[in-house]
């Protein structure tokens, strides 16, 4: 199968992603055996529940080491030493220290909500070739409101995608007051291309929440986290009501790689031009949690 390639802003260069249980996804949704598993097992909420359970164990801890290892992370970013974590789910969600993601500063901008590979779209009701041609977004399964989306459709729509290897975090990507967070229940499938190459709807059919968080400069803006295998938990950790600044924390992932959506009113804002150009070509652009992902019009 394709690799999957994405470019680094930060270094200014495309990357071959180093994707962690990458044979075992490449089985279960390209090997007809796996797609008996996916059916019958992987895609089911207890299959997540038992893992998340053994990344719970103190035993999990001794995968740590040999992760960071792996993966080439910094320690030095954590907000917490490594020998700190009682197991990896502890570990994998994990804080970071407050200056290793600065927050862009600029009023009118609007930030990335989390680490991951983004693409961006200026319209969401037109998003087609996703991953592979021939894939529409499907806005209203997506929101689970038919009304809502036809206010949105013609609004902007940036997908982070997280990867296992990813901190896991989730955080506003502007200043304003959120709500409370409505949940869609759903499936469990893998949100890697390897699983949306197959089937784009995974993003609109697996569990997910919505927050509308209310702002002075960019209207209402929709925030969705989209669970995934092995990511049977999604956590939010702010107060509904309670304003909240740009960066500050929204929630978190448990085990597993998963991603996040942002969803702007028509004319809200206009998406950073190597954030169109990357996804006008298919091609995910790395960028960290706090760094401007556009501007206010």
């Amino acid at each position: 199968m394709e690799a999957i390639r994405f470019f680094n802003r930060h270094k200014e260069t495309m990357e071959t992603e180093q994707v962690y249980g990458e044979g075992f996804l490449r089985w279960t949704y390209g090997n007809p055996l796996g797609a008996i598993a996916l059916a019958a097992l992987v895609k089911r909420r207890f299959f997540s529940a038992w893992y998340g359970h053994r990344m719970d164990t103190r035993g999990s801890a001794a995968r740590i080491a040999p992760f960071i290892q792996d993966y080439g992370l910094d320690p030095a970013e954590f907000a917490e030493s490594p020998e700190s974590f009682h197991s990896f789910n502890e570990f994998f969600f994990r804080k970071l220290r407050p200056e290793a993601r600065p927050v862009d500063a600029d009023d009118s901008s609007v930030v990335f909500p989390a680490d991951g590979r983004h693409l961006g779209f200026e319209r969401a009701s037109a998003i087609d070739g996703v991953f592979v041609k021939g894939q529409k977004f499907d806005l209203p399964d997506l929101l689970g409101d038919a009304a809502l989306a036809a206010r949105y459709a013609d609004g902007s729509l940036v997908l982070s995608r997280l990867c296992p290897v990813d901190y896991h975090r989730f955080h506003f990507p502007a200043a304003g007051v959120p709500g409370e967070t409505r949940a869609i229940d759903g499936p469990l499938f893998s949100v890697s291309p390897i699983a949306l190459r197959k089937h784009l709807s995974y993003l609109w059919t697996n569990k997910r929440t919505i927050t509308q968080l209310e702002t002075h400069r960019f209207g209402t803006v929709l925030l969705l986290e989209i669970g995934a295998t092995c990511v049977g938990t999604i956590r939010q950790t702010f107060t509904p009501g309670k304003p909240v600044e740009k960066g500050n924390e929204k929630g978190y992932f448990a085990f597993g790689g998963s991603s996040t959506i942002t969803i702007f009113e028509p004319g809200a804002v206009r998406l950073d031009e190597d954030l169109r150009n990357q996804s006008s070509h298919q091609c995910e652009l790395y960028s960290m949690v706090g760094t401007r992902m556009g501007q206010g019009r």
